[in-house]
């Protein structure tokens, strides 16, 4: 008798191909039901519909068509227990040997605006986990997909066995149908529990050879079931990413994100830009980054708004670099990188998508707080000194203060011409990172801006910016002593705005 195979998908790529090469090649019988048994049929694949396997039809509208004992009794059913198949034979029911299933869009629906509760509820699959559990219970006698990722491998390993699937495959398999199952609940109880439950889990797409430091294990997860971010994302060469290299990345998309309009380029180092800018060409653009701060971006991690071109690649070959990223990299750029095989070189197309909440372990749980994706808005500044900035110096501005919320409090930038000059970061006072940014800028800051992710609680500040040549200045505001500094840029003629918003990065 021909074997069983089972196929149940929302997602239909590779679908067809799959199922011939089961038909045609391994001489399978196919069962299906809904849209893709309609499928099959339409592609003209012998398949038997569910509702005719079963003699039972689809009813309340679709809500149950596979949960039914001829379904379950095939797929649960103990090769090796006598009892099992003497109950498969008093029942005329088929042992399955395939079980082919997805769920429904659950995830994605939920992330469309406007979405009503209604509507994700019909989201929610339950005869499709139903059989993806059974199926990966019984891994000892039955193979199932739930990733179109896996149709190649299994073909693969029916070729190579006889027609059979190894037990080892079977049981690899099995651990991702669980796994699938379990995101997937969650993403359902996450969703209605709102803000009282938070859930967190992922599946682990590698070991990473170790975290921060070498004593520290580590590894990359990725959550949902539809990889984005980092994890939908080619490496078109270079080693394994590394746990630093991967945060270094993310540090380096959430800056490149916040520029589109124009060709943008930055520099990473220990998650803080050493280099960004502007340019009207991404290679102007990475080599201003590049010139920055030249000493700090040896061993960087650069990201690029645009794609790799010939001109921007051999810029990137000049100095040792440890990631590049960019939306897409043309041929010969490939070509020009490939001497410096080292480096890892990334695409990934959607640069400014990232997580919604932001998560920190603490003893005893954990923190989450929504991300700080708080778009800057100048028409809602607030200009509080007597010298009003012009449109170029109020550009600028902008920029400083797009840089300045992605770098460790306390955060100074100073920038010119779309370009950082200098970047304090991370002290434990706002003076020593007003110093350090000063004196990386150098002669460079007379007729720069500054912009501080805090306000000032002293004038101190700003006496010394403008000692150094800095003639304007953008802050959050919300001291206290909010006057004393801005009395302070009017005597100096300084131009100072207030955004009212803080840009905190612990």
């Amino acid at each position: 008798m021909a074997r069983l195979a089972l196929l149940s998908v929302s997602n239909k790529t590779g679908l067809i191909d799959l199922a011939r090469s089961l038909v045609e090649e391994f001489d399978f019988d196919l069962i299906s039901s809904g849209g893709t048994a309609q499928a099959l049929k339409d592609a003209g694949l012998p398949v038997t519909k569910v509702a005719d396997y079963t003699g039972s039809p689809e009813i309340l509208g679709g809500r149950v068509k596979t949960l039914h004992p001829r379904i379950h009794g095939g797929i649960l059913a103990r090769r090796d227990v006598p009892q099992d198949i003497t109950d498969l034979e008093n029942n005329q029911i088929r042992p399955i040997d395939l079980v082919v299933v997805n769920l429904y869009p659950f995830e994605e629906t939920i992330a469309k605006p406007g979405v009503t509760l209604s509507q994700a509820v019909e989201q929610i699959d339950i005869g499709g986990p139903a059989m993806l559990r059974a199926s990966s219970k019984n891994f000892a006698h039955l193979a199932v997909l739930c990733d179109p990722a896996q149709y190649d491998e299994y073909l693969e390993e029916l070729r190579q066995n006889n027609g059979e699937a190894s037990l080892e495959f079977r049981q690899k398999a099995a651990l991702k149908g669980f796994s699938h199952t379990a995101s997937y609940d969650q993403a359902i109880a996450s969703y209605l529990a709102g803000t009282e439950n938070y859930n967190l889990s992922g599946t682990q797409l590698q070991s990473l050879r170790y975290g921060e430091n070498p004593h520290q294990p580590a590894a990359w997860y990725q959550t949902g079931i539809t990889p984005t971010g980092w994890a939908a994302a080619t490496k078109l060469q270079g080693k394994e990413l590394s746990y630093n290299n991967l945060v270094d990345l993310e540090a380096a998309r959430r800056i490149i994100a916040e520029f589109t309009d124009t060709p943008a380029a930055t520099i990473i180092k220990h998650t803080n830009p050493c280099g960004t800018a502007l340019g009207s060409t991404i290679s102007e653009a990475y080599q201003k980054a590049f010139n920055a701060d030249s000493t700090s971006a040896f061993g960087g991690i650069v990201a690029l708004n645009r794609p790799i071109d010939a001109a921007t690649a051999s810029e990137l070959t000049k100095t040792f670099l440890e990631c590049v990223v960019a939306p897409s990299c043309d041929a010969e750029a490939q070509e020009i990188l490939g001497k410096k095989s080292n480096v890892r070189v990334l695409t990934l197309a959607d640069l400014s998508s990232g997580p919604k909440d932001t998560v920190k372990a603490i003893a005893g749980g954990f923190l989450v707080q929504a991300s700080d994706d708080v778009i800057a808005d100048a028409s809602q500044w607030q200009i509080v000194t007597e010298r009003q900035p012009t449109d170029s110096e109020l550009a600028e501005l902008l920029f400083a203060w797009k840089v300045c919320k992605h770098v460790k409090s306390n955060a100074i930038v100073v920038t010119s011409d779309r370009t950082t000059l200098g970047v304090g970061a991370g002290q434990m006072n706002r003076v020593g990172s007003v110093k350090i940014a000063l004196e990386q800028a150098g002669e460079k800051a007379k007729g720069a801006i500054l912009a501080s992710d805090g306000f000032f609680p002293f004038d101190d500040s700003v006496r010394t910016a403008a000692a150094a040549g800095i003639t304007a200045i953008v802050q959050p505001g919300g001291s206290l002593r909010d006057k004393d500094s801005i009395k302070a840029a009017n005597e100096l003629g300084l131009v100072m705005v207030l955004t009212g918003v803080r840009h905190f990065l612990h």
